[in-house]
């Protein structure tokens, strides 16, 4: 994979100047909750648990971008401060609840902590993205947008069937080709808007960085259990691309299969 890593305070770029057509987003990378957040008044756990960053997807992503010649941009500050993947006026982006876990950080934010947030955390990774997207628009790059996470088995106490849910809003194109090449992954239980969908609320980034611009776009959630080690990311990994590489080829954005780094 082409470029090193580059990294501020709330944002990783990893292949900056990778020629491949994926530009892979992942929103809840870490866990990280700056000083200044006091711990958000979580304990250990909860600061640690899926509620806070969605376990293994960070590694996911970036054995994709390894794979497909991409670039990653991830999120390296906890979903709980700011959940890029939301936009600033959603309550949801600094959630006072996350399942089951309350969040006592997150009460009765002032109208200037969330714009602080907002402005440290949110605005910083959006401009990464379109930074990315100026600079592949700038030598004529193809590009698609595919954001990663991870969700948890059991959610609210009930198991989820769903293996990897391949998410869209009105823009399906993307999401309709890798999902025409799941015969290649039979073993998987993979559902189209599972278990989440553009009702919930999880689009936001597609929205912006994919459909605003006119690019192809796609969300991938793998269930976490099946992140567990490297042995297992990687698996996932190869199973993904063989279907998001052909379906990249299918849109006319990439002239070859998918390649190891």
């Amino acid at each position: 994979m082409s470029g090193e890593p580059q990294e501020n305070a709330v944002v990783e770029i990893i292949g900056a100047d990778a020629t491949g057509a994926a530009l892979i987003l992942c929103e809840h990378a870490a866990h990280d909750i700056p000083a200044r957040y006091g711990g958000l008044g979580l304990t250990p756990e909860a600061a640690t648990s899926h509620a806070a960053w969605d376990p293994g997807a960070r590694d996911l992503a970036q054995y994709l971008a390894g794979y497909l010649d991409g670039t990653l941009i991830a999120a390296t500050v906890s979903r709980l401060v700011y959940d890029c993947n939301r936009p600033p006026e959603a309550a949801s982006a600094m959630p006072e609840k996350s399942e089951l876990i309350d969040v006592p950080g997150n009460a009765n934010l002032t109208d200037a902590q969330r714009a602080e947030r907002t402005e440290t955390v949110y605005r910083p990774f959006c401009a990464a993205v379109a930074g990315a997207i100026a600079a592949r628009q700038h030598r004529s790059q193809p590009t698609a947008i595919i954001t990663v996470h991870s969700f948890t088995p059991v959610y609210y106490g009930e198991t989820r069937e769903t293996e990897i849910g391949v998410l869209h809003d009105t823009d399906t194109a993307l999401a309709d080709a890798i999902l025409h090449s799941a015969a290649k992954v039979a073993h998987r239980t993979i559902h189209r808007n599972q278990p989440y969908g553009p009702e919930d609320g999880v689009t936001h980034s597609l929205r912006i960085h994919g459909m605003a611009h006119g690019l192809a776009n796609v969300m991938i959630e793998v269930r976490n259990d099946l992140l567990k080690t490297p042995e297992d990311v990687a698996r996932m990994g190869d199973e993904l691309c063989a279907m998001i590489a052909p379906a990249l080829i299918h849109l006319g954005l990439q002239t070859q299969g998918a390649r190891h780094a």
